[in-house]
């Protein structure tokens, strides 16, 4: 941290992004919290309802990749402006008569605004920490999300019944356009860019994005990442419905799953980044205090999963639910510092979002594939429990697979042997 900046500043910045991922969480699940009634009202089938769902995702990847590589060159704070401007701005068209190529187009944009939101929100806050002291705010900045959904939901679903879902998400672009207001104020760019790979200069570090996204690290982080979104995908977009018209539960009985699970999220996230950061603190080897975990908590959540989705709808299956939706995120806590690790800091914006772009493919297929699941089955029920079967299945295998992959200190060793800047250096001279 800059000597010149008061001790304070950084964790202002922090409070701030916290809630940008507050409003951007938000954003997400309204859809899905009013599924029922958008779907009733616009007389929606579940391919359709696919559709949307997966619209969110068409231009998520490519903007996370875009701006993540303009971020390594222009202040973070001005696209995180904008980016939280579009949300806003999207959310005003629902207030009036909506057709289906209107709330799909409005999702497109909501999606390519969001898309960059995490990746360039943890670049902004890296720009103030340096590398041993990052897992704690990336935990805070990602609890944003629980908490925002946590606070959120009731609300939400209060406006959507009480009022209709149409005025719920001009709530959200008032409360959206307040933020870009605040962060206007009090936004800052942080000065640290250390180097994170080998030793040297930093502005002359520098691994071919080849091998930075073929290493072991990477490909574990990107395979957890992608089975533990196709997950939240449908906990943004599928869940609700899937409460009520599959499982037979009541809106309120479906307002508590979502904050529940989102508030255990929450709770979860900063205990297991503040122990994971003690650890490394300690002398813990990286794989240790946060590829293992990273793995194992999406693995269990998966596994959780498969056994709660055939259970009778009642409080144990609500209950392995909640712990199932919570803990597999916990890779969106780790796997960020773990990426910044073994990535040189001119190229960490670039690989942070190429990083997010991969995990959200996940929504590019997973949303619309559940509603052709959900279809075909032969009952609602059956289409429900076939599609989340699938899921459970998904999440746990990819979280087996980044167990075996993640090794952060051998791919920066290997990285640092290979010495490619100093040998382009020696061969220009």
């Amino acid at each position: 941290m800059d000597a010149r900046q008061p001790r304070w500043r950084p964790w202002v910045i922090t409070g701030l992004l916290f809630f940008f991922m507050f409003i951007n969480f938000a954003d997400k699940v309204v859809i899905g919290l009013a599924a029922v009634p958008m779907m009733q009202e616009m007389q929606l089938s579940p391919i359709q309802w696919g559709m949307v769902g997966s619209s969110f995702f068409y231009f998520f990847s490519i903007a996370c990749v875009l701006v993540g590589f303009l971020v390594n060159r222009v202040p973070a704070k001005w696209a995180l402006a904008v980016m939280a401007l579009i949300w806003a701005l999207t959310q005003f068209p629902m207030l009036g008569a909506v057709s289906l190529g209107v709330l799909i187009a409005s999702r497109v944009v909501l999606g390519a605004g969001e898309g960059p939101a995490y990746p360039v929100a943890l670049h902004a806050a890296y720009k103030w920490f340096p590398n041993h002291r990052r897992t704690l705010p990336t935990a805070i900045i990602s609890i944003g999300a629980g908490i925002g959904v946590t606070i959120s939901a009731p609300i939400l679903v209060y406006v959507i019944y009480a009022y209709s879902w149409h005025a719920a998400f001009g709530l959200l672009g008032v409360v959206g356009l307040v933020w870009v207001a605040a962060w206007l104020l009090l936004g800052e760019e942080g000065t640290i860019a250390e180097p994170v790979v080998a030793s040297g200069d930093a502005d002359e570090d520098r691994v071919p994005y080849l091998q930075l996204l073929t290493c072991r690290t990477a490909l574990g982080v990107f395979i957890a990442g992608f089975a533990v979104n196709w997950g939240l995908a449908l906990l943004v977009a599928w869940v609700p419905p899937f409460m009520q018209q599959g499982l037979g539960y009541s809106v309120e009985a479906t307002k508590w799953l979502v904050t529940l699970t989102w508030l255990a999220t929450a709770t979860v996230a900063p205990i297991v980044a503040w122990l994971s950061q003690r650890w490394v603190a300690r002398g813990a080897s990286s794989r240790l205090a946060r590829g293992v975990p990273a793995a194992l908590f999406p693995m269990s959540a998966g596994i959780i999963t498969m056994i709660a989705v055939p259970l009778h709808p009642g409080p144990l299956q609500i209950a392995l639910f909640v712990v199932a939706n919570s803990i597999g995120g916990l890779i969106y806590t780790l796997g960020p510092p773990i990426m910044a690790e073994i990535t040189p800091v001119r190229q960490r914006g670039g690989i942070l979002g190429l990083t997010t772009a991969i995990h959200s493919t996940a929504g590019l297929i997973a949303p619309a594939l559940t509603g052709y699941i959900i279809a075909a089955g032969p009952t609602l029920h059956d289409g429900y429990v076939h599609a989340f079967m699938l899921m459970g299945g998904i999440v746990a295998a990819g979280g087996f697979i980044a167990l075996l992959l993640i090794r952060p200190e051998a791919d920066i060793a290997r990285f640092a042997a290979r010495s490619w800047a100093p040998a382009r250096r020696a061969a220009a001279e």
